[in-house]
């Protein structure tokens, strides 16, 4: 029996879950909803094999009707709340585009929503999909490379202005955020799943300085994690958005990991020190038990994490697991960017996770200060 789907927002991203969805025969296309029926088509004529699939303009008939298995949220970040709560609420499970809230509150409520009813949520942070990264955080937590000392990463993904004016919600503080919540919220996600421990202070600046939006586009922050380790964050859209680079750093008492992206094109640098004293570089060790684990199959995932999400949750539906990238990730690294946002605004440290609710439109104004341009 292949699980049902409904994708609710026909964006730019919804293509990749489209493609995702047609290489998987355990899940079925049942409907997609948008309120602009041009978008609607447009998403299915982009793959083949979708062409007469069901169109509503109303989310909420389309659940009620479709009855879906798996709700497929890719709407702007500002309506994720309600059509998530409205999809659990009515029986279906969800693959969740990043962030999942834009408050910390509403992204608590979800995580505890799901619980409640029983409900999956599948987040989008796509790095954890990616070859190798699973295998790499399951020996960095049994010990392979000693102590977790340190950790970094930097997302410098550059959209031009054509980018924002593509769309009214683009970079608004409201529906959006801007480069550490848009942009660099799953590298977070990431580094902090593989450090192995919970974000408990924050520390941020954030700036403007290239684009006429609301929000940021460039952010900093240092995270203090609960078993002392630091991580160093940067994220920014104010580079060339011709060449995209992000990678991830962690380091440990015998050894390092590094592993990344640019212009698409991958690079890994793994070591360890051996009881010898000598380094020994693992990259291929790593390649070779990926593809011994999960075939060409797990290779394919990193020219499109997201059939590496949806795969993933319909063998959790199947088994009763817990997604890769579940509820608690989603909420987690919402509230860890919101302490990132507040300790910008507050100009202090933040301790986490928040005690109390904070939202990006908190932020209003806060680029009206011009030590903050």
């Amino acid at each position: 029996m292949a699980y049902k789907v409904v994708i609710i927002g026909c964006g730019r991203v919804s293509v990749k879950h489209l493609k995702a969805i047609s290489k998987l025969t355990d899940l079925e296309l049942a409907a997609v909803a948008d309120t602009n029926e041009d978008s609607a088509n447009r998403l299915l004529s982009s793959v083949k094999g979708f062409a007469g699939t069901k169109i509503y303009s109303d989310y909420k008939v389309a659940i009620e009707e479709v009855k879906p298995d798996i709700t497929a949220v890719t709407v702007p970040s500002g309506l994720h709340y309600q059509i998530a709560t409205f999809a659990m609420e009515h029986g279906s499970n969800l693959l969740l585009e990043k962030p999942m809230t834009m408050t910390s509150a509403q992204s608590r409520e979800l995580y505890e929503l799901s619980r409640k009813t029983g409900k999956k949520i599948a987040m989008g942070h796509i790095y954890r999909y990616l070859p190798i990264v699973g295998l790499v955080r399951d020996d960095i937590n049994i010990g392979k490379f000693g102590k977790v000392t340190h950790g970094s990463i930097y997302v410098r993904w550059g959209h031009g202005e054509d980018y924002y004016s593509s769309a009214a919600w683009r970079g608004t503080w409201k529906s959006d955020g801007g480069a550490m919540m848009n942009q660099t919220i799953h590298a977070i996600d990431l580094l902090v799943w593989l450090m192995g421990s919970e974000p408990v202070q924050a520390q941020a600046m954030l700036a403007k300085r290239l684009r006429n939006i609301e929000a940021e586009d460039l952010g900093m922050a240092v995270l203090r994690l609960e078993n002392g380790a630091l991580a160093s964050v940067e994220g920014t859209t104010a580079t060339l958005d011709s060449r995209h680079e992000a990678e991830f750093s962690v380091f440990c008492e015998n050894g390092s990991i590094t592993m990344g992206l640019s212009s698409g094109k991958p690079h890994m640098n793994i070591l360890l020190k051996r009881e010898d004293g000598k380094v020994k570089k693992l990259n291929g060790y790593y390649m070779r038990k990926q593809y011994k684990e999960g075939g060409l199959f797990s290779y394919k995932c990193a020219l499109n994490p997201h059939l590496g999400i949806y795969s993933d949750l319909a063998k959790s539906l199947t088994e009763g697991k817990e997604p890769v990238a579940d509820a608690y990730a989603g909420f987690s690294s919402v509230d860890t960017l919101m302490g990132i946002y507040k300790s910008a605004l507050l100009r202090e440290p933040v301790a986490l996770p928040l005690k109390e609710d904070f939202s990006s439109e908190m932020m209003q104004g806060f680029f009206e200060n011009t030590e903050n341009t």
